[in-house]
């Protein structure tokens, strides 16, 4: 999937009357979040009833020139049971992965006695919007957030449906699509990452230190990547397959700004 569908059409075609043209890309992976992460990911909460809160911390005063300046503010939805919530970080002082910032993170509680996350998920920018929305929709469909109802294998089961390779050395534990670009791989969790599995808090331990699923494209090997997924060792399993079925889908999606890294490896065809 390197060739472009319609070579005569630039990637970065002149702006029309009607605004920035659109096309039709794939694959999923490799087709970045359009610029929309959060709104994609915020109109799906909206539809399934969570509510949102904007919390603003820092000065709010007018300057010298009059103007209000909010130095830091985070934005909250909430599912209507208080179980489960989604923030986007990235306006606030998010931390990194794969030197990404963090753009979302979903966590999820047991019930509404603590006020700890069971387990957080974080997605950064270039997450395809739509992966991560199937993964809020997984979660919200749900009646128990933290319950394990399933193995790892239906994560690598959902990648290899649409053609993800297994890793030969870790073909229980890895996956990787078949250009190489994007991964997918159950094991060690990168520090930081919250989860109420108390080896998780260790650096290490005689029990060994909770595995938990990770994913990642790398266009260029070497250089930094596209985005990064990373999921607590308490996520469900079914939940991270919902969101590995959804980035490895054939399914084309709809973007007007394709990532500088993997235009020439997409394919599309101009849309309307």
């Amino acid at each position: 999937m390197e060739a472009p569908l319609y070579p005569d059409f630039p990637f970065a075609p002149s702006t029309p009357p009607g605004g920035t043209p659109a096309f039709w890309v794939g694959p999923r992976h490799l087709a970045g979040d359009d610029g929309h992460l959060y709104d994609t990911v915020a109109d799906t909460l909206s539809g399934l009833g969570w509510s949102s809160l904007t919390i603003v911390r820092g000065r709010d005063e007018p300057d010298e020139h009059g103007d209000r300046q909010v130095l830091r503010s985070t934005v909250l939805h909430i599912s209507p049971d208080t179980l489960r919530w989604a923030q986007w970080c990235l306006a606030d002082e998010p931390f990194y992965l794969g030197e990404l910032p963090i753009a979302w993170q979903v966590s999820a509680r047991a019930d509404t006695v603590s006020p700890l996350a069971q387990w957080s998920a974080y997605f950064t920018p270039d997450v395809p919007g739509e992966s991560v929305a199937d993964f809020l929709l997984a979660l919200n469909a749900r009646d128990q957030p933290d319950a394990q109802f399933a193995g790892p294998e239906l994560v690598l089961d959902a990648v290899a449906a649409h053609g993800w390779l297994r890793d030969i050395d870790r073909p229980r534990a890895a996956a990787t699509d078949p250009t190489f670009t994007s991964h997918i791989s159950l094991g060690e969790v990168p520090p930081l990452i919250q989860d109420a599995d108390p080896r998780a808090l260790t650096a290490a331990s005689d029990e060994g230190t909770p595995a938990g699923w990770q994913a990642w494209a790398e266009p260029v090997l070497g250089a930094p990547c596209l985005w990064v997924a990373s999921f607590g060792a308490s996520v469900p399993h079914d939940l991270v397959a919902a969101f590995a079925a959804s980035l490895s889908s054939t399914a084309p999606v709809l973007r007007r700004i394709l990532p500088e890294t993997t235009q020439e490896r997409l394919l599309r065809a101009p849309a309307g």
